[in-house]
């Protein structure tokens, strides 16, 4: 097969190498037939080839689908891409029949409908591969509902939280993805075959009928806008990249954790990695790797927006370089959705340091504050009262629970013997608003999170 008629020469060999996307788009050989027989079937259907011949197509072209997949279909590299490997080959086996086929459509609209099917899988996956994190976030929060960690501002320990607080703040962050994904499906579920190079068909297809047969909501309304739009690449790009980014924080808060300075938690050895030299490192490889693949993905995001800012309509050949960023991006998000997912089954809570990591640097101290408020005096006086006594404490070298009252009391006579009662377990237990860390509403939020995981998501 040739596409060469217009030009007196063939083809120069550097041309030709460098505009080849097979070994790139040949992963979209399923996509590509499951349109063409879905094409096929509406043009015998519409009467524009006969049903005889639509058969023998759809035929041929299940055939060749599984000579791929059983590794014995013949690729070659001369003619382009995926698309017109599969032509060729089905015009080779069934002569002119096959050759009608593309009756009706380019490859303009027919690359963008590929693209279409393979991303709504890639959502679909995705929502999935989410959704398995968050159920081992909730696991791991259910194995641990008692445990008080310190909560940090500025990388500084702050107040005292609930360990399962803390998993679930994450499991928020992923349940914002999910919505995401919802939402780029939504745009993605746009059938856009039958807008032919450009400007549509002159033949009496039933573009409908193809959405339907290809599981497609609703059909592009413009078919210049239907060949160049690849918005709903950036939709998922840009949707990977915040997974992505919520999964690096939660990296770096595991490759934290699991320093001895920290000593928060300890990795399986089955997801921890050694050193070429020192016998005694456990490393956390893969949340290490997961923040640096973070900045892959966002790369790919720059390098789709880059590409399609300044193009004009239509169809431009740039759009072949909207491929191999999409698909890095799946095929590192899935993959990084699914070895955390796993890590986190594995992840080891030492509640004897968060405990003792809660009670140094006085994280009680707003809660002593909140003990001056509830004396009648104003919070910001409150806040300069326990400053000071804080500025004291650290003097001394005693923490508040060691402290005498009548040092207390050097700072306001209204301190009394219950401020002694002051712990850590009242401290979470009274943050019992809405959201908050207690463990009633940490037992809400975690009966919530349930019911969001077995609802329909896309």
């Amino acid at each position: 097969m040739t596409l060469r008629s217009r030009f007196n020469k063939a083809m120069d060999r550097l041309v030709r190498d460098y505009t080849v996307s097979l070994p790139c788009d040949r992963r979209l050989y399923k996509y590509d037939i499951a349109g063409s027989i879905a094409h096929a079937r509406m043009l015998g259907r519409q009467g524009i080839i006969s049903t005889e011949e639509a058969e023998q197509i759809i035929e041929a072209l299940l055939s060749i689908q599984q000579e791929i997949e059983n590794g014995e279909f013949d690729f070659n590299d001369d003619l382009e891409d995926i698309h017109m490997n599969i032509e060729a080959c089905l015009t080779e086996r069934l002569g002119e029949t096959g050759a009608k086929l593309h009756t009706a459509r380019s490859r303009n609209d027919q690359v963008a409908l590929d693209l279409r099917l393979f991303t709504k899988d890639a959502i679909y996956n995705t929502i999935a591969a989410i959704k398995g994190l968050q159920h081992a976030l909730l696991e791991l929060a259910e194995a641990n509902k008692s445990v008080v960690m310190p909560g940090y501002t500025h990388l500084q320990k702050a107040q005292p939280i609930l360990f399962a607080h803390h998993c679930l703040a994450y499991f928020e962050m992923f349940q914002r993805d999910l919505e995401r994904f919802g939402e780029a499906l939504e745009r993605t579920d746009v059938l856009p075959l039958g807008s032919g190079a450009l400007a549509g068909v002159p033949y009496p297809i039933d573009r409908e009928f193809v959405a339907r047969e290809l599981n497609f909501s609703r059909i592009s309304g413009n078919s210049l806008d239907a060949v160049s739009d690849r918005d709903f690449v950036l939709d998922y790009l840009s949707a990977a990249s915040l997974a992505m980014m919520h999964i690096s924080r939660l990296a770096e808060e595991i490759v934290l954790w699991t320093t001895a300075e920290f000593d928060f938690v300890e990795l399986d050895d089955s997801f921890a990695t050694g050193s070429s030299i020192m016998p005694q490192k456990k490393n956390p490889d893969v949340a290490e790797l997961a923040r640096a693949r973070t900045g892959r993905t966002y790369g790919h995001l720059m390098a789709a927006l880059t590409m399609l800012k300044a193009l004009p309509l239509s169809y431009n050949r740039d759009l072949q370089e909207d491929k191999e960023g999409l698909f890095d991006t799946v095929d590192t998000l899935l993959a990084t959705l699914e070895v955390f997912a796993a890590m986190l089954s594995g992840l080891r809570i030492k509640e004897d340091n968060t405990r003792r990591a809660a009670e140094e640097n006085y994280t009680l101290a707003t809660d002593v504050a909140d003990y001056l408020v509830g004396k009648g005096i104003p919070f910001r006086q409150a806040h300069s009262i326990v400053g000071s006594l804080v500025r004291y404490a650290i003097g001394i070298g005693q923490s508040l629970r060691n402290i005498e009252l009548s040092d207390y009391r050097r700072f306001s006579p209204v301190f009394d013997n219950d401020v002694k009662a002051i712990t850590l377990e009242t401290s979470v237990e009274t943050r019992s608003s809405h959201g908050g860390t207690s463990p009633q509403q940490v037992e809400r939020a975690l009966a919530a999170a349930r019911q969001k995981l077995d609802e329909k998501q896309g």
